[in-house]
């Protein structure tokens, strides 16, 4: 599909520059060329198309469909679903919880939510595509959305409502997100357009310097390091790992962007998908950066529980990713 992009990148490195082969910069560079116009390219398609779905189901009739229809149970997987098509990070879909628990919506609910919102959106979908295959890309979606639901059923079951912060109903009023601005209208997608561009636009300043600073850590890794040197460490016969990948995770914080180029050189290196995955995970899902926020609402021992119940689903994906792939 991208075959003339990567002979674009072998006559900048090899012809116009003139570098050889097999050079560790002339092979850091081609990386880096080849995978940063392939990953713009794919986040604005799919950003663009994802837009035009999220301008059909804004935030505000998420959290009323949520709280006003009884769904028997389901209400953690399409709590999960709706997290894939809402493009937050994980620090900024604090503001999102606060507001869906003002909407009467359960707990439980609404971690599903805030745990699939950051792990799978339309930027992981693009980079993934990109970066490992439509395959691979479709299972990350499944095993996303099947975290969120599974630890937000076991958050439920612990009943931690109790564990909130006063500060919570004190900022309550000012925790809905701003009314979207087709709430009353029912415009043609023609009309819809120029907003759904802006929003590209928009997000795509937000997250190209985590891409190019991604791509250009994943090329030093890749010209530079060694293939095998991680899998001495971290191959699939070392029963530990996973959980020692998804726990070294959670005192980075990165987005989507920033981190799927480097495990995509983890992987090339000798890390078990699976393995590199978690690692992503951890990374995007568990960070020092969300737990300081989520401080300011839940209690130490709430986000210990989250932390820990989603760490533990986290290793489980991991395992079964290593399995699978």
């Amino acid at each position: 599909m991208f075959d003339w992009l990567q002979n674009i990148a072998d006559w900048l490195v090899y012809d116009l520059f003139n570098l050889n082969r097999g050079q560790h910069l002339a092979e850091a560079l081609n990386f880096f060329i080849y995978d940063a116009v392939k990953i713009l390219i794919l986040l604005i398609a799919v950003i663009f198309l994802m837009g035009i779905v999220n301008s059909y189901f804004p935030i505000d009739r998420v959290k009323n469909y949520l709280s006003r229809n009884k769904l028997y149970g389901f209400e953690y997987l399409i709590a999960s679903i709706f997290g894939v098509v809402t493009p937050f990070c994980s620090c900024s879909s604090v503001p999102l919880f606060i507001g869906f628990v003002k909407g009467g919506i359960p707990l439980g609910v609404t971690f599903a939510f805030l745990i699939t919102s950051p792990l799978v959106n339309e930027v992981a979908i693009g980079l993934f595509v990109g970066l490992f295959g439509i395959k691979t890309t479709v299972i990350y979606i499944i095993s996303g959305i099947l975290l969120g639901t599974i630890s937000g059923i076991i958050l439920q079951k612990l009943k931690l409502e109790n564990l909130l912060t006063p500060w919570v109903k004190e900022v309550l009023a000012n925790a809905q997100r701003e009314q979207d601005q087709f709430k009353n209208e029912q415009p043609s997608l023609t009309q819809r357009l120029p907003l759904i561009w802006s929003e590209v636009v928009t997000i795509l300043k937000g997250i190209v310097p985590y891409v190019i600073i991604g791509i250009a850590i994943g090329g030093l890794m890749h010209g530079y390091i060694p293939e095998g040197f991680f899998e001495k460490y971290m191959s699939k016969e070392n029963l530990l790992a996973v959980p020692m990948a998804t726990i070294l995770a959670i005192p980075m914080y990165s987005n989507a962007a920033g981190i799927l180029p480097v495990v995509q050189v983890l992987v090339a290196k000798g890390i078990p998908l699976g393995t590199a995955i978690a690692f992503m995970m951890g990374v995007v899902g568990l960070s020092l950066p969300e737990a300081m926020l989520l401080k300011k609402v839940m209690t130490m021992k709430l986000i210990a529980t989250f932390f820990g119940v989603v760490a533990v689903c986290i290793i489980i994906s991991g395992y079964l990713f290593n399995v699978i792939l």
